[in-house]
């Protein structure tokens, strides 16, 4: 186990922060084909849109849940470990799929069941990679800041390429064979992680103020500590609050456009600011939150954290179905508008956002100051 602190002996490399990158983008490339391909097998198949939308929620509830539920584990055995496993968990879970259909096995159930371990898996895997890119930038000696935007802009640059290859992929050869290419996906993931990282990256760290004999704390205490840590932080608690909303939702200005019928161009024109400015939004959340947190509780309070967050994302579709069949199309654009405006303005006033811009100590001095009873640095 490694010590915590900000200091990464040995030369500074690239390879552990590429690593973390390129297993990201193999797994986020892998599961977007799979959200192009597994939906359309199962409407082919059964000619029902309710099957569909039921496989994609038994992708989905596993993965915030289990996610919420994986940070002690992460924290414990290691986000090296947890990556390199959950992948090739999620990788035989979906090579089953074609693999039994093929065999003429594979029922409605049990495509359910493969579809929850699926997501299951992945929320763990995915935790694990976020939690590695922190300790890889420190070895590479590249700012925080800079690090996250690079996760972030190659978890977007997958999401978009993914599901050009799922397409095509289903369109040409059919979606079984996008399947496979997503399981081939995870399995090349595991193995970034597995055997391209240097020895020592992902490793579990530890208290450094524990004495040597300690006993570990159990599942339970560690997920009661990352409650508590969360619960502590009124930035960390406000930032999640603000995004779990605007997650249910979308952007102010999309919402306007929409409502106002625009012309395709100045939709498009709209679209594309917004996104270009909501790029710089989570690379500073993820520094923030990685300054703020102790490193041995990264993966709780970051698994909490995203899980809170994630948790609008599937009422958002079915919300907005029931508002537009009770009220119609552009009112409800335009409340849906003004209330993320209203979020993302206020939320802005309250005195928890001032600490971003104090000087910040580390979650670890953070942590000594408040068993020592004083206030946390901000």
């Amino acid at each position: 186990m490694t010590q915590e602190g900000p200091a990464i002996p040995g030369r500074r490399s690239l390879r552990p922060l590429a690593g973390v990158l390129a297993a990201i983008a193999a797994s986020v490339t892998g599961t977007r084909i799979s959200l192009i391909a597994l939906p359309w097998f199962v409407l082919v198949t059964t000619g029902s849109a309710t099957r569909t939308g039921l496989v994609a929620f038994f992708e989905m509830a596993p993965y915030v849940l289990v996610k919420a539920l994986s940070g002690p584990l992460v924290d414990r055995t290691g986000p090296r470990t947890v990556s390199w496993t959950t992948d090739l968990a999620s990788a035989a879970a979906a090579a089953s799929i074609p693999l039994l259909h093929t065999l003429d096995l594979l029922s409605f159930p049990v495509l359910l069941g493969l579809v929850a371990l699926i997501g299951a898996a992945r929320g763990p895997g995915d935790l694990a990679k976020e939690v590695m890119v922190p300790e890889a930038a420190e070895r590479a000696g590249t700012p925080l800041e800079r690090a996250m935007g690079l996760s972030g802009v190659v978890e977007r640059l997958a999401s978009t390429i993914g599901p050009a290859a799922g397409g095509a992929l289903v369109a040409l050869l059919g979606p079984m064979t996008g399947l496979v290419v997503n399981a081939g996906c995870f399995v090349l993931g595991s193995v970034i992680v597995a055997v391209a990282l240097p020895r020592g990256t992902g490793r579990p760290v530890v208290d450094p103020s524990a004495s040597a004999d300690a006993q570990e704390p159990g599942y339970w205490r560690r997920f009661g500590e990352g409650f508590t840590f969360l619960r502590g932080d009124p930035l960390l608690l406000a930032v999640i609050v603000v995004v779990g909303i605007t997650n249910l939702l979308a952007g102010a200005p999309r919402f306007l456009v929409l409502a106002l019928d625009a012309p395709l161009g100045v939709v498009l024109a709209v679209f594309a600011v917004s996104g270009f400015g909501a790029g710089f939004i989570n690379p500073v959340l993820g520094a923030v939150l990685v300054e703020r947190v102790p490193r041995r509780m990264l993966g709780r309070v970051n698994a909490l954290g995203d899980s809170l967050a994630w948790s609008g994302i599937p009422l958002g579709g079915l919300l907005a179905g029931a508002a537009v069949t009770a009220a119609g199309l552009t009112p409800v654009l335009l409340v849906c508008g003004a209330a993320y405006f209203l979020t993302t303005t206020l939320a802005g006033l309250r005195p928890e956002w001032r600490a971003m811009d104090r000087p910040r100590g580390n979650g670890a001095q953070r942590e000594e100051a408040a068993r020592d009873g004083a206030r946390p640095v901000s």
